[in-house]
């Protein structure tokens, strides 16, 4: 589904409150992009952060290259929405940015106003410019599995409510076929294990590899989303129609939504642990190649947490 386009921004020298004792520099280099400008001229970047964590932070850099001064902004949920949120504070606190964020989380609201990013709900933005958030799982369409961290209604809401929506990743969660990673399906309490009999009935009749479907738990007690309701996770392996098993399992008395994101990612940055960036967008048609080469790496964020 074509959303709005949109372009990229210059060099820009990073600055600012996250700065420790040096900075690393990078240099981005096109290799080919029909839409792909320009890059960050310096970041830092921990030199203890592991291959993936490195790879999470460039994707995150490089997303916020996407926002303009003035957007209304979906901020996603996990570790590596998390990064995008420093990124994108470091972005507002070094050029003055005026942005606005909807957060699809409680977590993700309480980072981004201690970053000292504005914060304001769905209902008082209406409509947003961009989501960037990241991903489970992605295949050759974008198609994506998220909910890896609890938060797949809210993030859904606010991703369709947007003209573009951008998802950072790391290259591990590049699949031929979505599947692999269990699938949330967010539930009401009341009558769960009713919804979870009818659920896994359902999986007979779809195209799946596995059927086991398993609540997810907080310790000793079910996990409990920001909206009041459980999760189940669905281990299928292979799902072989994304498209017809989203509609099919919303159909489900109890299912509240299911965290597969079909048609509404636009681009996707990945990430690797080399400092290589791949900006893919499904509405142009192309795929730029941009590499990050680290220098002298410093600390630049606290360590961050869960999910994807």
């Amino acid at each position: 589904m074509p959303r709005r386009a949109g372009g990229f921004h210059g060099p820009i020298a990073q600055t600012g409150r996250f700065a420790l004792a040096q900075a690393a520099g990078l240099s981005y280099n096109r290799v080919e992009s029909k839409a792909a400008h320009g890059a960050r001229g310096r970041a830092k970047v921990s030199a203890d952060l592991s291959p993936i964590d490195k790879a999470k932070f460039v994707a995150a850099r490089r997303a916020v290259d996407f926002v303009e001064d003035g957007m209304r902004l979906g901020l996603g949920t996990g570790s590596t929405a998390a990064w995008m949120v420093r990124c994108l504070a470091e972005r507002i606190q070094a050029e003055g940015l005026r942005v606005q964020g909807v957060p699809t989380s409680s977590r993700t609201a309480e980072l981004a106003r201690s970053l000292g990013i504005q914060v304001v709900s769905l209902d008082e933005a209406k409509w947003l410019d961009l989501t960037i958030d990241g991903a489970d799982e992605f295949d050759p369409d974008l198609a994506l599995i998220k909910g890896g961290g609890g938060a797949l209604l809210q993030e859904k809401i606010v991703a369709t409510a947007s003209d573009r929506m951008v998802v950072i990743a790391d290259a591990a969660k590049e699949v031929a076929q979505l599947g692999a990673f269990p699938l949330p399906l967010e539930v009401i309490p009341f009558g769960w294990q009713t919804t979870k009999a009818l659920i896994e009935e359902t999986l007979v009749a779809l195209d799946v590899l596995g059927r086991e479907a398993t609540l997810r738990m907080n310790g000793t007690r079910p996990f409990v989303t920001d909206e009041g309701n459980y999760i189940v996770d669905l281990h299928l392996q292979r799902i072989g129609n994304p498209r017809q098993f989203s509609l099919v399992i919303n159909q489900i008395p109890g299912v509240v939504e299911n965290g597969l994101f079909i048609d509404i990612c636009d681009i996707v940055v990945v990430g690797h642990g080399d400092g290589r960036v791949e900006v893919r967008d499904i509405n142009e048609g192309t795929v730029a190649e941009e590499r990050i080469d680290f220098a002298d790496m410093t600390n630049i964020f606290a360590d961050l947490g869960d999910g994807a």
